[in-house]
């Protein structure tokens, strides 16, 4: 397989007349310079490393649009996100993923990182293959033809010391222990045969939802088996205060008592932090997903993003509830929510922005030998065309900064997974009509009953 790249950004740079030859899914070849040869398909635009959703729910897809008709918060939202958890089942919620991930696709992801708690049936009973739900999101993955770390969360209470209610009883294992043994099931499976496009990572949904024995006993499963924790941190002030009432500490100083942080863990959000909680995270290398349209839409506030990169937090970014899913969006708010936050431009270069949704994600999903151009690498691409009316007049030195401030994933003209065509002029290759998809799946479980 071999592309022509008009341009194409290398990491350091964005260099002109690349040749990009790739053997099964790695690259074997990418050079600069090179004249096109007759063979090789050619890439007008930009072309960047597959991009890294880090974080995501597929199941909040169905509330896009639904959710703004009324005052409220992040808590209000929450109770109509609980309303579709308590309606899908392993077919209906393969259906939603599959259409959620085709247009991943058509947005340059090639992979996402999806935080799982939907776990058993409605009341909490367990299904006869306690980990069917986990199965639809991982062949959900392989049919939009995008790759998967299924995040396996534990969710154990409802609140600090409260009990499961309602639809939150479909999250929960009881205990930690029992979350290992269904996770322990899956592991041995994922990375093989029609798996091999995923990977296992753990979860602790926040402090809220896991005690801090069961978080020290998550937070060793995954320093025991090498893969990557994640978990919701510090996304709303009241969470912080019920942590420091219950525990006397803020909810960082919590994980890291429980050995929850760490360069294999990625706090998600991290948005209401102190300048200690700060300082922890970036000692400990712990790395931060920044999730900026939904933490706009649900109201939640402007996290310390420069702050924690300086303390060396490194960051990836994720569209989590999916209010849109445009990664470039998510690179951009990075920066513009900071100029807001300080009323001054220029903290982040284009370039950390590319990082943060390219190789930074790769590696907080646990898949460190991707999102990189260059050879040993996967053989993910993602074209964005320079001939919109978003993106024309783009010139070579400012490739880069068009992309990340002008594009949108409806820029995006081509798409290689594992040396796999996706997308080829906007057009999903697997899954003809996404649209028609996404509507059939959403309105399924959001018409009236």
């Amino acid at each position: 397989m071999r592309w022509h790249a008009e341009l194409a950004w290398l990491g350091d740079e964005v260099a002109a007349d690349v040749l990009i030859e790739a053997d099964g899914e790695r690259f074997t070849a990418v050079e600069p310079g090179v004249p096109a040869p007759p063979d090789a398909e050619r890439l007008p635009g930009l072309t960047l490393p597959g991009l890294a959703n880090a974080h995501s729910h597929a199941f909040h897809r169905a509330l896009r649009g639904r959710s703004h008709a009324e005052r409220g918060d992040f808590w209000t939202w929450r109770d109509q996100m609980y309303a579709v958890a308590g309606r899908l089942d392993p077919d209906s919620y393969h259906a939603l993923a599959r259409a959620v991930y085709a247009e991943m696709a058509l947005a340059g992801i090639s992979v996402v990182g999806e935080f799982h708690y939907l776990h058993h049936r409605p009341g909490g009973g367990p299904y006869d293959d306690p980990n069917i739900m986990g199965e639809a999101l991982i062949a959900a993955a392989a049919d939009a033809g995008i790759r998967i770390t299924l995040l396996d969360a534990c969710y154990l209470t409802g609140g600090i010391r409260r009990p499961l209610r309602g639809p939150q009883l479909r999250f929960g294992d009881r205990t930690a222990d029992n979350w290992q043994r269904r996770v322990e099931a899956l592991h041995g499976l994922v990375g093989k045969g029609h798996r091999a496009h995923a990977r296992l990572g753990a979860a602790v949904h926040s402090v809220r939802a896991v005690p801090p024995d069961e978080i020290h006993a998550v937070a060793a499963w995954a320093t025991h088996h090498r893969v990557p924790l994640h978990v919701h941190l510090s996304e709303q002030p009241a969470e912080n205060d019920a942590c420091r009432e219950a525990y006397g500490l803020s909810p960082t100083r919590l994980l890291a008592e429980c050995g929850a942080l760490g360069p294999l863990t990625v706090a998600v959000h991290a948005t209401h932090l102190d300048a200690e909680d700060i300082a922890l995270l970036g000692t400990t290398m712990t790395g931060v997903c920044l999730c900026p349209t939904t933490e706009r839409d649900l109201a939640d506030g402007i996290g310390p993003a420069r702050e924690l990169a300086d303390a060396g937090a490194e960051l990836s970014l994720g569209s989590d509830q999916h209010a849109v899913i445009d990664l470039f969006e998510e690179a951009r708010a990075v920066e513009l929510d900071e100029r807001l936050r300080t009323r001054r431009r220029g903290h982040w270069s284009a370039g950390e922005l590319l990082a943060a949704a390219t190789w930074h994600g790769h590696y907080a999903l646990g898949w460190p030998e991707a999102g990189r151009l260059e050879p040993g690498a996967y053989a993910d691409l993602v074209t964005v065309a320079f001939d919109t009316v978003r993106t024309a007049g783009a010139t070579a030195e400012y490739a880069a900064e068009t992309a990340v401030f002008a594009a949108t994933a409806a820029d995006v003209r081509h798409v290689v997974v594992s040396g796999r065509p996706v997308v080829r002029d906007g057009r999903h290759l697997l899954i003809p009509d996404v649209p028609a998809a996404l509507h059939t799946a959403v309105t399924a479980l959001t018409e009236e009953r």
